[in-house]
């Protein structure tokens, strides 16, 4: 799932209902934005929420319009809140496509086909992502950034895999074994996110339902038509608690506790806490996997395949943003964010991969291999908790939680999650 770094509730709610109250009235003929404000909220906070306010400087400096953003650490429930109540801002990055068609549904979102470009944003966009954007025909929302999901870190010092990556899950085990060395574990793990926590567990199982069980399976899993308790399903809780949990740093209680953020730091330690962290493109923006050197310090190598016949498969996730206003300034700086010159800002900055095929300025080498995973997957699939509906996503986090911290086990946490998906397709 990709909620990163978001805040407390409460201020969140305070700020969007201020922020509804702040954008005006909808569409109109006037081009002059000068004094204008755009309200956004977003998942965005530290160091991404800087890259993000530097990426609208220049429509800022260019339409004299402003952006009032707001970070949030729950944007389900700020976004859920405002739905029912009509206070929303005027664009919004959204959950995933799951809660898109829902807010679609519910006809609070505006359709983007006569707003954005269609042509150039389909052309220079991949398709499995433009389509992650379209409920019913329409598109309601598009991609900011993306990642690429599944990717497994680690430090080329304790031993480097460049030359001779594992290929298969069992590969990696005995890798991991042969080459722990001095590392105190195999895994780092850190689920902690706030009102979000648990999701880096849910990415877990994610890859590990795509690839033992492949995509059909996979899609047929967060569409509500299979459920939890299956045998597909649970193999691959079974292989987190057993392969994952057993081998990680300082315990499931310590991986509660954990931001997932700092998760990887233990890399870096002498001796190393663990030899390998699984994370997504994006960890390199956080932490101290920015105060040290790509490629000398750390490195990554794909998801190794479990099934062959499912091999190449991608997780990704992205960034979705959608329009709730459609103020002429809230459809300017939409136009804007879509561009391949608004999306390399971010691009050079780092920590981000465009969802542009033009956006290309990667600063290092472990960027532009992650966007080629990205635009070279044999089969790509968007993040399963993303494409749930919310009380579905939200079950999957607190079972995660506790299911790593050991109060809850395989068969009670899918049991439970069994339960909610009854309901949560039918509302």
């Amino acid at each position: 799932m990709n909620p990163w770094l978001r805040r407390l509730v409460p201020v969140a709610v305070v700020a969007l209902a201020a922020a509804g109250c702040a954008s005006g009235g909808s569409s109109g003929d006037d081009t002059d934005l000068n004094g204008k404000t755009v309200t956004v909220i977003g998942t965005w906070g530290g160091d991404e929420q800087k890259a993000f306010l530097e990426m609208v400087k220049p429509w800022e400096q260019q339409t004299g319009a402003k952006v009032k953003y707001t970070g949030t650490r729950d944007i389900n429930t700020v976004l859920t809140t405002g739905v029912a109540s009509g206070v929303l801002p005027d664009l919004a990055g959204l959950p995933g496509p799951g809660q898109m068609a829902e807010y679609a549904q519910a006809g609070k979102l505006v359709a983007l086909d006569n707003i954005v470009d269609m042509s150039t944003y389909t052309a220079d966009t991949a398709p499995a992502l433009v389509e992650l954007g379209k409920t019913e025909g329409k598109v309601y929302g598009v991609f900011i950034k993306a990642a690429v999901k599944g990717l497994i870190w680690y430090n080329p010092k304790l031993h480097d895999y460049g030359s001779n990556p594992p290929k298969t899950w069992s590969d990696l085990n005995s890798q991991a074994t042969a080459n722990q060395g001095a590392a105190k574990s195999v895994w780092c793990l850190g689920i902690e996110s706030g009102a979000a926590s648990g999701w880096p567990g849910t990415d877990w199982i994610e890859d590990l339902v795509l690839r033992t069980a492949g995509p059909d399976t996979y899609t047929q899993w967060y569409q509500g038509k299979i459920k939890w308790s299956d045998a597909k399903i649970k193999n691959a809780f079974q292989m987190f608690a057993t392969d994952v949990l057993a081998k990680t740093y300082g315990g499931g209680t310590t991986a509660v506790a954990t931001n997932f953020g700092n998760a990887g730091d233990p890399l870096f330690a002498s001796p190393p806490g663990c030899a390998f962290l699984h994370q997504a493109s994006f960890i390199t923006g956080f932490s101290q996997f920015k105060s040290h050197s790509a490629g000398t310090d750390y490195n990554f190598f794909p998801f190794p395949d479990i099934d062959a016949q499912y091999a190449g498969a991608v997780e990704g996730a992205g960034d979705l943003f959608g329009m709730f206003h459609d103020t002429p300034a809230a459809k300017s700086l939409m136009k804007y964010l879509v561009t391949p010159q608004a999306q390399d800002i971010w691009v050079k900055i780092g920590g981000a991969l465009s969802a542009n095929k033009k956006a290309t300025s990667y600063p290092d080498d472990i960027s532009k291999r992650s966007a080629e995973i990205l635009s070279g997957a044999k089969s790509f699939v968007f993040d399963a908790s993303d494409g749930m509906p919310t009380a579905m996503n939200d079950a999957f986090f607190k079972a995660m939680v506790a299911l790593t911290n050991g109060s809850k086990s395989v068969d009670q946490v899918l049991a439970d999650l069994d339960a909610v998906q009854k309901d949560a397709y039918t509302t």
